[in-house]
């Protein structure tokens, strides 16, 4: 018996202006395909624009029309965030729908951020939370939908307040847990000052699930030159559809988050298979390291003065 697919309906989005980070490849070049095919002009701020090319030419393959266009942003540095916040700003066109989906996981020894942060929480978190904070114009005007990718490592682990950038005894795992913690607790806290101050933003959160990305294959820029065992036995029993998700399946909790007309803001999206580590996209009860408003509203005041910015609340 052949099995049913499992998809989304995304709502038409022409007229709309959408940014995905990390939409290059992988799930964000997924999403960034998909909200393009339902009419929204795509913004893909990437890193390497070798590959950020690529995927303009791949997704016009299969749709011609859509409206793609290519910024530089380098997550690690809050200089290159700065800068295309202060590009987009200029442009002056309001911003519909951001999602946060790039990330770095687990590399093998401790790097750090251009900034000098720890890599994953200077990258996953206070990247994407000075982004937020220097588009918080645009996001107004649009009335924005603001989805966070965080990960299933976000169910457990804590924030390591007394090391956040893990200085002493670097531990690549929980430094991964930390970083989507504190990026969980940032969007749920976003949605909570968005109601506050009347900032007219709903944020939500997604994951993916377990699924073969490019998180844990070789990567030669964080140290690891090899593609991981642990990578290697998801594509296996991703291949054989044996619990986990798919690179198809992965991104589709984001994109109901980010348009599903009944999405609600300060919830997490994921997939409802065994473990939630696959199946088709659905509402699920925060992980509890997720559930302090103090702690989210302490990771939001420490981003502020880590990351030199801030949100005006008029």
């Amino acid at each position: 018996m052949s099995r049913q697919p499992i998809d989304v309906t995304v709502p038409n989005l022409s007229g709309k202006r959408a940014i995905v980070t990390g939409a290059s490849d992988g799930m964000g070049l997924g999403i960034a395909t998909r909200l393009a095919e339902a009419g929204a002009e795509v913004i893909m701020p990437v890193r390497n624009t070798r590959k950020g090319a690529n995927a303009i030419a791949t997704i016009h393959q299969s749709i011609p029309k859509a409206k793609l266009s290519l910024r530089s942003l380098d997550l690690s540095s809050l200089e290159s965030v700065a800068a295309l916040g202060e590009t987009l700003r200029a442009e002056g066109q309001p911003v519909h729908l951001l999602v946060n989906n790039a990330g770095v996981m687990t590399p093998p020894s401790r790097q750090t951020t251009t900034d000098g942060f720890e890599l994953q929480f200077g990258t996953n978190h206070l990247g994407h939370f000075a982004l937020v904070g220097h588009l918080l114009p645009l996001l107004r005007a649009g009335r924005a939908r603001v989805t966070s990718q965080i990960s299933i490592a976000a169910r457990s682990g804590a924030i390591n307040w007394d090391d956040l950038n893990w200085e002493r005894g670097y531990h690549g795992q929980r430094a991964y847990s930390q970083s989507k913690i504190a990026f969980g607790l940032f969007g749920l806290e976003l949605d909570r000052r968005s109601k506050a101050h009347g900032w007219d933003i709903t944020s939500n959160l997604s994951h993916p699930g377990v699924a073969p990305t490019s998180l844990l294959a070789a990567r030669p820029e964080l140290g690891r030159s090899q593609d991981t065992a642990a990578v290697r036995l998801i594509r296996a029993l991703s291949a054989r559809r044996i619990l986990l998700g798919t690179v198809e399946t992965a991104k589709l909790p984001a994109l109901l988050a980010a348009t599903g007309p009944d999405a609600k803001a300060g919830t997490l999206y994921g997939p409802r298979g065994l473990g939630n580590l696959g199946g088709p996209p659905s509402e699920q009860q925060l992980y509890r390291p997720l559930r302090s408003a103090d702690d989210a509203a302490r990771i939001w005041e420490v981003s502020e003065q880590l990351t030199t910015t801030t949100f005006p609340v008029v």
